[in-house]
C-alpha cells in the first residue's frame, strides 16, 4: 500500500529539517513509540506498541535514514518484529520545499505487514497504516509549529 500527503509547516526549511532529525521530536510523534535510541547518525533502535484491529503488538526494530539531501529530502525505512504478532516494515520519502508561510513537507509512505497482523484483512491494515502516517505528520506539524506560535507571542 502507498499513501501520499503533505503538511505546511510554519517554520523555515532549515528549522523543519533540524526538527525532522531530532530523536526526541520523532519519538514524541511516532504513534505508540516507547523508546528511540540513537545507534548512529542514520540508525535508531525503536520500540513501539500498536493495536491493529483485534491484535495488540509490540514491535522492536530499527529506523534507518538514507538518501540524505539536507535540508531538502531523505528516506526513512522501518523494520520491526512483533514476535507472534508478525512483522511490520515501512518506508517513507520525505521532501521539504520552501513555501510562503514556511515549508511544504510532502511524503510518500509504503507499508508491509506479515504474520498474524496480516490476517486481520488488508482493508483494515491499509486504514490503520494511513491513519498512523497521517497522525505522525500532523503531530509533527503541531509540535514544531507550536514552538513557532509561542516564539511569535513572546516578540
Amino acid at each position: 500500500m502507498e499513501m501520499k500527503g503533505e503538511q505546511l509547516i510554519a517554520l523555515p526549511q532549515q528549522e523543519t529539517w533540524r526538527a525532522l532529525n531530532d530523536p526526541e521530536i520523532l519519538k514524541a510523534c511516532i504513534p505508540g513509540c516507547d523508546a528511540m535510541d540513537k545507534q548512529s547518525d542514520t540508525e535508531y533502535r525503536i520500540r513501539m506498541k500498536l493495536k491493529i484491529g483485534p491484535v495488540n503488538a509490540k514491535f522492536n526494530g530499527k529506523l534507518l535514514l538514507s538518501d540524505l539531501d539536507p535540508p531538502h529530502a531523505y528516506s526513512l525505512a522501518f523494520e520491526g518484529q512483533g514476535g507472534v504478532s508478525g512483522f511490520g516494515n515501512g518506508a517513507a520519502q520525505v521532501r521539504l520545499d520552501p513555501a510562503d508561510a514556511g515549508t511544504l513537507l510532502t511524503y510518500t509512505v509504503k507499508a508491509i505487514v506479515g504474520g498474524k497482523i496480516a490476517q486481520v484483512g488488508s482493508r483494515l491494515i491499509d486504514g490503520v497504516a494511513k491513519k498512523l502516517a497521517d497522525k505522525f505528520f500532523k503531530d509533527f506539524n503541531k509540535r514544531v509549529s507550536a514552538g513557532t506560535a509561542t516564539a511569535e507571542k513572546e516578540d
